[in-house]
């Protein structure tokens, strides 16, 4: 057989290869691909002043206890959320909601020093910033923290600016002198109504200084942005405002939440009109996710504002528009949204865990016939899979595991060992595989 000849010499190709590799690693830099790291399913937000070191059991109690009340079987709770399945799927729903909300009810939680907790006197604020970081202190001592927690200062506009600067140095300087300079693990700031990246920039400086003057690492303190008007999505010269907002950040940047009612507010739309489920919101969800798409940034969704207080009845229906609420963010991609009230625990993790396990069958099978094909492409009934898809397929399953909607017993079906699953690269998998 003759041997192959190509025309590129390495002179030939040199300047190309050097301009090439210049422009991939510029790419990656900024778009180093999809997190691996755990995203909490919710966020839950609570006004500064009211947080407790054991805030997060307790909240899984009053779940539990509105459970029982109005919803105090499998077939109730699908009822009510209007869940279809048979009796084996709603029955092991069910027990995986209260397994949840007596081991883990709470996956993050933000202190609200902003529109959950109010203007109120600087003096006020200022005890109340010290008493919230002193509770997250002695949490962290006890290790009744949920696995992600922060606060949510003022927005960095002119009107609030000095009092959300002054709200997070109190907080933190408190927290840091209370834990002996150690940072809770997910510890993270969240910036509300972001609208042009000089407010994160000032953000990051801020920061800085007190990761300098308290003696943590540099880029120790992360920070979230909260985009909550049409400015934060297009800003004035018509480009997309998201991407400045993330560079500005320097790197500090773990997350994007949405801010559904200001949003809508700012759109115009009637309070009566004001909702999830606005085409409006949609609109701002995918510009958001595709800004944020290979960034390893994650993106949250708002909260429904109903809350379920009141008759069962009341509560059955609010439920119910949570539960459509969260399915429809799942559904676009989006796996985290807000809490306000924790009976909003029960349609959160009834939505998650439909998801995952109403997936559960058809992604196993997928995933398990491309692994058995060494990432060839793959039919499997008729869905036709290629490379593309394992990672993805992957991930269904760890964000799964993570949120405890699917055991990693149910993941060994996928062929897949534990180990293996537990490397969270579909890429390494194969490498493995082949030895």
């Amino acid at each position: 057989m003759s041997e192959l000849k190509t025309s590129f010499t390495s002179a030939d190709l040199a300047p190309i290869t050097a301009a090439l590799g210049a422009a991939n690693r510029d790419f990656l830099a900024y778009y180093p691909g999809e997190s691996n790291r755990r995203q909490p399913v919710h966020v839950v937000y609570g006004g500064g002043h009211l947080f407790k070191a054991d805030s997060a059991r307790k909240l899984g109690e009053l779940a539990l206890r509105s459970l029982n009340e109005h919803a105090p079987d499998a077939a109730a709770l699908a009822g009510a959320l209007e869940i279809e399945g048979d009796a084996e799927f709603v029955q092991k729903l069910y027990d995986r909601v209260v397994e949840k909300l007596g081991r883990e009810p709470v996956e993050d939680f933000r202190l609200d020093y902003e529109d959950g907790y109010g203007n109120r006197l600087d003096a006020e604020e200022d005890g109340h910033a010290a008493q919230g970081a002193r509770e997250v202190a002695k949490g962290f001592a006890a290790g009744t923290l949920p696995p992600f927690i922060g606060i949510r200062i003022k927005p960095m506009n002119e009107d609030l600016r000095v009092r959300a600067t002054r709200t997070l140095d109190i907080f933190v300087t408190t927290l840091l002198a209370e834990t002996g300079g150690r940072l809770p693990e997910n510890f993270v700031i969240t910036i509300p109504k972001v609208q042009i990246p000089e407010q994160v920039t000032a953000a990051v400086q801020l920061v800085e200084i007190l990761e300098q003057k308290n003696g943590l690492a540099a880029g120790a303190l992360k920070l979230e942005l909260m985009l909550e008007t049409p400015q934060s999505i297009i800003d004035r010269n018509g480009r997309l405002a998201l991407p400045s907002m993330i560079a500005a950040a320097q790197g500090r940047c773990v997350a994007v939440h949405f801010g559904v009612y200001d949003y809508t507010a700012s759109r115009n739309i009637t309070a009566a009109y004001q909702g999830m489920s606005h085409a409006v919101c949609d609109f701002a969800r995918e510009v958001m996710a595709i800004s944020l798409a290979g960034t390893g940034i994650f993106l949250s969704d708002g909260a429904t504002n109903i809350l379920p207080v009141g008759s069962r009845e009341t509560v059955q229906r609010a439920w119910l528009l949570a539960f459509r609420d969260t399915s429809h963010s799942l559904r676009m991609g989006i796996y985290e949204g807000w809490d306000l009230h924790p009976s909003q625990l029960i349609p959160r993790y009834a939505a998650v865990y439909a998801f995952f396990l109403g997936g559960l069958a058809a992604a196993s099978l997928r995933l398990k016939a491309f692994v058995e094909k060494a990432a060839l492409a793959s039919l499997s009934g008729d869905v036709f899979d290629d490379a593309a898809t394992g990672q993805g397929l992957l991930n269904f399953f760890l964000r799964g595991i993570s949120c405890g909607a699917i055991t990693e017993a149910e993941a060994l079906a996928t062929g897949l060992t534990l180990d293996e699953i537990r490397l969270r690269s579909f890429y390494k998998i194969l490498v493995g595989r082949r030895g």
